[in-house]
């Protein structure tokens, strides 16, 4: 068994943000030479998230909506962990939301989708440069 592991860097100009990963996700498993097995994409941060669902402008809009209707930025009173002197607790709340990682199976070097799937890195807490683990093992 073979195993390849690669970080992506992001640097999401505002708060948040969703970026479609797919392709960059797919250089890794070409790079990785492997052709049968499964492909880990993770989240190394805690405020921000990896996910898959459909690239529509409409759906991720909805996402922001309801992201914001279920734990909301402000005001920053309303969490403890804003107490320790960060702003960032609706951040982690988005995050757990979301969820840290995907799992997809590789399938004659390419990713098994479904159809419409993309793999997507969502940002909660943005400005600064954050990672996105790939890991890909298999034969």
């Amino acid at each position: 068994m073979k195993s390849f592991r690669k970080e992506l860097w992001f640097n999401i100009q505002s708060r948040r943000g969703f970026v479609n990963i797919t392709r960059e996700v797919e250089t890794c498993l070409a790079e990785s030479a492997i052709q049968e097995g499964l492909i880990l994409v993770s989240a190394m941060h805690i405020t921000a998230s990896v996910f898959i669902n459909d690239d529509e402008n409409g759906l991720h809009h909805d996402y922001e909506v309801w992201l914001e209707k279920l734990a909301p930025h402000e005001p920053l009173g309303q969490y403890w962990h804003n107490r320790t002197g960060e702003d960032n607790a609706d951040a982690h709340l988005k995050r757990q939301v979301m969820g840290r990682e995907v799992v997809v199976a590789v399938t004659k070097a390419k990713l098994d989708f479904g159809p419409w799937e993309q793999i997507f890195y969502g940002e909660f807490d943005g400005l600064r440069a954050k990672r996105v683990l790939v890991k890909i093992i298999g034969e």
